[in-house]
């Protein structure tokens, strides 16, 4: 048999019965950054939720107070640099990631070996990763919720964009971060992209463009992406549609990473009841 495929393509993860978890166990890895810190906070507030665990690669060998956003120090949990020994250590059901593409999928594979599910939110993972992530998921029997975007908002800018190309099937993607993001064109552009194209007729040949040797830009099946990185931005992206005589956009702006939270809180949840990889906050909507 191949590697099973990652839910990437309208295919919808295998879904335990339902039930309720008691205090659902919850490590944060990235917990120094800024989405980190607001996981933190968001974790906090939950009573099904018990935040247990944290870790930061800027921990070092050392241990450091765990601040959530609203710079409250979490009594019980210190920032750890090792991963590994704060699975074993702290037990968690579930880790949280946000942290940056060159350890992600590090990261990943250690919590599923350990028999903890991962909630992701760093971008950078290729569909090689996410078959293996969806591989080792499955041979565990455990779910892991990967999504480029955890604003409500942002995916129902997707959902909508992909109803628009059903009927103008030319369109531009352009999209805003702030400075600091790693990764050009961001997991939401491409994830958007591929929604498109996998719904629609959508041109398979770009309008005729001439690219600046630099420019943050590209083109995905006759979809073309542009980045725009500058101080400021948090995370926006607008879709843009042109017709015979008109065009539409769809927009959406995230002003505050806490925008994330609702759809963080609600992974941590629909995790547990999954076997394998879903890809995307739409599948557990």
């Amino acid at each position: 048999m191949g590697t099973p495929k990652p839910t990437t393509n309208n295919q919808q993860p295998t879904t335990a019965p339902a039930g309720r978890y008691p205090r659902v166990r919850v490590l944060v890895t990235g917990a120094c950054g800024r989405m980190g810190r607001e996981v933190l906070d968001a974790v906090l507030c939950e009573s099904d939720l018990e935040l247990v665990g944290a870790v930061d690669l800027q921990a070092g060998e050392g241990r450091m107070p765990a601040v959530t956003a609203s710079g409250k120090t979490v009594d019980g949990v210190e920032v750890t640099g090792d991963l590994g020994e704060a699975l074993q250590k702290c037990k968690p059901d579930v880790m949280v990631d946000f942290t940056v593409p060159a350890v992600v999928m590090g990261n990943i594979k250690t919590a599923l070996e350990a028999g903890v599910r991962p909630v992701v939110g760093t971008t950078g993972l290729n569909e090689a990763d996410l078959a293996a992530i969806d591989a080792l998921a499955g041979k565990k029997n455990i779910g892991a919720l990967i999504a480029p975007n955890f604003a409500i908002g942002a995916v129902l800018m997707m959902k909508f964009a992909v109803e628009t190309a059903r009927y103008l099937n030319q369109a531009e993607i352009i999209e805003f971060h702030h400075d600091k993001k790693l990764d050009a064109p961001s997991g939401t552009a491409v994830k958007t992209a591929e929604m498109m194209l996998a719904s629609s007729s959508m041109a398979s040949t770009p309008t005729s463009v001439t690219v600046v040797e630099g420019a943050r830009g590209g083109e995905m099946s006759g979809i073309n992406i542009h980045s725009v990185r500058l101080p400021g931005f948090v995370a926006s992206q607008e879709v843009i549609f042109g017709g015979l005589g008109q065009t539409l956009t769809i927009r959406h702006d995230t002003i505050n990473r806490s925008s994330f939270m609702p759809g963080v809180i609600l992974a941590c949840r629909k995790v547990m009841s999954l076997t394998g990889l879903a890809y995307g906050l739409d599948k557990v909507l």
